[in-house]
């Protein structure tokens, strides 16, 4: 129906082809588990894209989710923070109807035929086919909560209203004298608590109560909720088991398990960083800076001195990307030059590090910063690796080796920077090669790129912008069995 001749009443809506030959109270209820089944295989069908801006995920935690949501299950997404969980959660609204009719004037959305409240009840028995409907669009069927210990029972579901019991002439018992929670308030469509194992467990048994009986005790009332709602949730692994903080009864209701995980590969991972994070235009980040910014996440999770039960989340790499890019403008800014990331951006990035890592016992020892600087040094040195692994050095380490020590310059003009990179030989020709532009700007990036990455492996050493030859004991390393 377009928006112009939308009806407006129970009578209204009857006379259109979808709710033709229906009649108040006739039993038959699509519930939002069959919507979502029905425009799930009208997709699949069509090859839609389902789940538009999740990345990574299409041969493990997709199929998964699908066929949850074929069979019409509740489920839970398992995986440490930064995995994409609640976006995953809000993007199944998309297989919601564009809008659908509820009854108007009552605080739970509820079916105009066969209404599950009480209060919309009396109004469908009262008005009849005079019943004033509203349109509910799918954006508005999406409730979500994030879980702590201190939420209630009467957060989720409801409390005993005295005062709308009085006013309505009804005992507290009744079902009409209630004043909803989050869940009954997004009937006819999804709720989504985040972080479920850190519901106390009187909270959680009255969700498995709804799960499993659609009723509920508040305050020693039985309330009976048959809800249409879809239950999703999240949880981290290390919560979710018979030892952690969960009720068994509520884990067995539950109808899937599915683990989610970090992206298994470095360009997964820049996808999801270039369409995640926010940079101002004009800045250019250069493909090896971008992958940098990348490896150093993947780093992060292997670094021993890093908690892997909180784990690395993939906001690390978002979060460093508009860090170095907002550097990169501010040195474009003052000095002049154009706005390209570089090497030192990065650095000037910790901030958006440290604050992403748990650091364990040994961490904590050295530094957030200290370790988040090993952690780039590996990064770089990895990424140099992976893609300029087998570059002649020979001539520029000699240079370093002789008592050389080379200042990478911070701003400034770009032409000025590449004169004096010139000093260290093979410097030039190889930023020209990873740089594959001509762009001054870009070489330079290219050029500091190249000597970040002989620092991560352990060819130079490094002390702020100067760069000079290994210490000896790691020269020794490297011409020994450590090489």
């Amino acid at each position: 129906m377009t928006v112009t001749t939308k009806a407006r009443t129970l009578g209204e809506l009857l006379q259109t082809a979808e709710y033709a030959g229906r009649a108040p109270f006739d039993g038959r209820i699509r519930l939002v588990q069959d919507e979502v089944r029905e425009n799930l295989t009208r997709k699949l069908r069509s090859g839609e894209e389902l789940f538009p801006g999740v990345v990574g995920y299409d041969d493990t935690v997709i199929p998964q989710l699908v066929n949850a949501l074929l069979a019409r299950q509740n489920f839970i997404l398992l995986g440490l923070r930064g995995q994409a969980k609640s976006r995953i959660l809000r993007a199944i609204t998309g297989l919601l109807d564009p809008e659908v009719p509820v009854i108007a004037g009552v605080d739970m959305p509820d079916d105009v035929l066969n209404p599950v409240g009480a209060e919309g009840r009396h109004l469908l028995e009262a008005h009849g086919l005079d019943l004033p409907i509203r349109w509910l669009p799918r954006a508005d069927r999406y409730v979500e909560k994030l879980a702590t210990p201190d939420v209630t029972v009467a957060d989720l579901v409801g409390d005993v209203d005295p005062i709308k019991a009085a006013r309505l002439g009804t005992s507290l018992g009744d079902v009409r004298s209630m004043h909803f929670g989050l869940l009954p308030r997004a009937n006819r469509g999804i709720f989504a608590v985040n972080e479920l194992a850190d519901l106390s467990p009187k909270v959680q048994v009255a969700l498995f109560n709804i799960l499993q009986e659609g009723d509920v005790q508040i305050k020693g009332y039985p309330v009976r909720l048959e809800l249409d709602v879809m239950l999703v949730f999240s949880a981290n692994p290390e919560d979710y088991t018979a030892r952690g903080k969960i009720v068994t009864p509520l884990k067995d209701r539950i109808g899937s398990e599915i683990r989610t995980h970090y992206p298994t590969d470095v360009r997964l991972g820049m996808d999801i960083t270039a369409q995640e994070a926010a940079r101002a235009e004009g800045v250019i980040v250069p493909p090896f800076i971008a992958e940098l910014i990348e490896e150093i996440a993947f780093q992060a999770r292997e670094d021993g001195r890093v908690d892997k039960l909180s784990g690395v989340s993939q906001r690390l790499p978002i979060s460093l990307m508009e860090v170095a890019a907002a550097n990169a403008e501010r040195r474009s800014l003052v000095a002049g030059d154009a706005p390209v990331v570089r090497v030192s951006d990065v650095y000037a990035g910790l901030p958006a590090i440290t604050g992403k890592m748990e650091l364990e016992y040994e961490g904590e020892l050295k530094g957030a910063d200290q370790v988040a600087k090993d952690v780039i040094r590996k990064a770089a040195g990895a990424t140099y690796a992976r893609n300029y692994g087998s570059a002649n050095t020979r001539d520029l380490e000699k240079w370093f080796e002789a008592g050389n020590v080379f200042r990478f310059p911070q701003g400034g003009d770009s032409a000025a920077a590449l004169k004096a990179a010139g000093e260290v030989p093979g410097l030039s020709d190889l930023a020209a090669e990873v740089a594959a532009s001509s762009d001054d700007d870009v070489r330079v990036s290219a050029a500091e790129f190249i000597l970040e990455g002989l620092y991560g492996r352990k060819k130079l050493s490094r002390a702020e912008e100067l760069y000079a030859a290994p210490e000896a004991e790691t020269r020794q390393q490297r011409g020994g069995r450590w090489n």
